[in-house]
């Protein structure tokens, strides 16, 4: 059973023990404590919401709640994570963003199932040792905080596969990092080294502000993390209104980062046919809000996945019946390593590469989206350029791993595309094919498959 009643109404139905049975509760209400009513579910309690209320502490004996896997207390007023979260053990999933946590006890991280783990947009300085425990951490969100250094036991996380470090006070990035077996989706960007290759990159880049006053907001297009996107016209002169899309910044800071660093990397990326491009930066906004302005899509464009669950936790989601053909996963692949290649050569990581940041229709179009996880390459330090390279090309061995495992082909192009993923994956980053090398390799397996299939009708 699940508590999917309104909001206005859960807190009583709980309290009259209307809820038995109950396997996530949410309850948003203005709560100032822990309502104790809650443990009547410790039985069958697995999910766990007090996200948006007052909360700045939970009762010591929460563990009680034994069955507890996911708990989310974003937007509330902790100013440190609760010690006795490390007592429930079989905690995988917590969420804590948009607090006011500046303290982190070393025994308050449940370290035996914790796999995701959101301080996103806190006021950390440190982190404990203790993190390094977490064996089966594949998850971790830091954005937003203000971090010096990362603690060295982290590098024991041999399962990570998500960080995102992005805005906080980091001088340099750790050597370490690079040999964390796993590593495929990182963002940087906003930290002191990072700004100062930002500035550098973006100086000769030309960006064209756009009045908001020129803009006609229409239907809503679809949300992600950062932002909304909606239709819209713009007037560019009197005679002239041009369909074309736009994106509204949440807030001032991302799960991924800022909406600066995101606005930069879509200008440094330029032009590429697997790209949407930018349009302009939005101005003149009458609330100062930050938005972009960009090509409008084709509608038949559509996303390869979902983005990850709860359950997958750092695994896209694609429907039951997904299914694509060896021609499709050659040109996909094809396509996004083309495009990423770009990117690299631009001075730019996307480090979001995941199939629900891909849009491809019947025509084998194939459009790479949504640069919030972007961050800059480092210009003067060509090693560990090559190494942030590496980590993307094991993101996209993910990637060539779902659709070859949803493809019912099976001859010698599949075995030489898993080739290329098993090259991709490797734990030793040194010697994973950069971009412009996995390019050249799909390119030709492409122009086989192609030559092959045309001898063949």
């Amino acid at each position: 059973m699940n508590s999917n009643y309104p909001q206005d109404d859960t807190l009583s139905l709980l309290k009259t023990g209307k809820l038995q049975g109950s396997t996530r509760l949410k309850l948003q209400c203005g709560l100032t404590e822990f309502p104790a009513e809650i443990f009547s579910l410790a039985d069958t309690l697995e999910i766990l919401d007090l996200s948006g209320n007052v909360l700045s502490a939970l009762p010591d004996d929460i563990d009680k709640l034994h069955k507890l896997r996911i708990l989310f207390c974003s937007s509330n007023q902790f100013t440190h994570l609760p010690e006795a979260l490390g007592k429930c053990h079989s905690l995988s999933m917590i969420g804590f963003k948009a607090n006011q946590i500046s303290h982190i006890a070393e025994n308050a991280i449940p370290t035996q199932a914790l796999r995701w783990l959101i301080l996103t947009d806190n006021a950390l300085s440190r982190l404990p040792d203790a993190i390094g425990d977490c064996q089966h951490m594949q998850k971790l969100m830091l954005a937003g905080n203000r971090l010096k250094e990362l603690p060295e036991t982290l590098a024991n996380c041999k399962k990570l596969e998500l960080l995102r470090i992005s805005a906080n006070q980091l001088q340099s990035l750790p050597e370490w990092l690079f040999s964390l077996p796993k590593l495929s989706w990182l963002a940087y960007a906003g930290n002191p080294f990072s700004d100062v290759i930002e500035n550098k990159l973006i100086a000769k880049q030309a960006i064209t502000h756009i009045d908001w006053a020129s803009l006609q907001l229409q239907r809503q297009l679809g949300e992600g993390a950062s932002g909304l996107i909606y239709k819209a016209l713009w007037q560019k002169d009197a005679l002239t209104n041009k369909a074309i899309a736009v994106k509204m910044f949440k807030a001032d800071l991302t799960s991924d980062g800022l909406p600066r660093c995101e606005v930069h990397a879509t200008a440094l990326a330029g032009q590429h046919p697997n790209l949407l491009g930018l349009k302009g930066v939005i101005s003149q906004h009458p609330e100062d809000k930050q938005g972009m302005v960009m090509p409008l899509m084709d509608a038949d464009l559509t996303v390869l996945a979902d983005p990850p669950s709860f359950e997958s936790c750092s695994r896209d989601v694609y429907p039951a019946s997904a299914k694509f053909g060896l021609k499709n996963v050659l040109s996909i692949t094809h396509s996004i390593a083309s495009v990423v290649s770009h990117l690299h050569a631009q001075g730019i990581t996307h480090g979001d590469l995941y199939a629900h940041n891909i849009l491809s229709n019947s025509n084998d179009e194939v459009i790479l989206s949504d640069f919030g996880g972007a961050s800059f390459l480092p210009i003067d330090n060509l090693a560990q350029s090559l190494s942030l390279q590496a980590i993307e090309s094991h993101a996209f061995g993910c990637l060539l791993e779902e659709l070859l495992t949803r493809c019912d082909a099976d001859n010698m192009t599949t075995q030489a595309l898993w080739a290329i993923q098993a090259e991709c994956v490797q734990a030793n980053y040194a010697k994973r094919p950069l971009f412009n090398a996995i390019e050249d390799k799909l390119n030709r397996l492409k122009q086989a498959y192609s030559a092959q299939s045309t001898i063949s009708v």
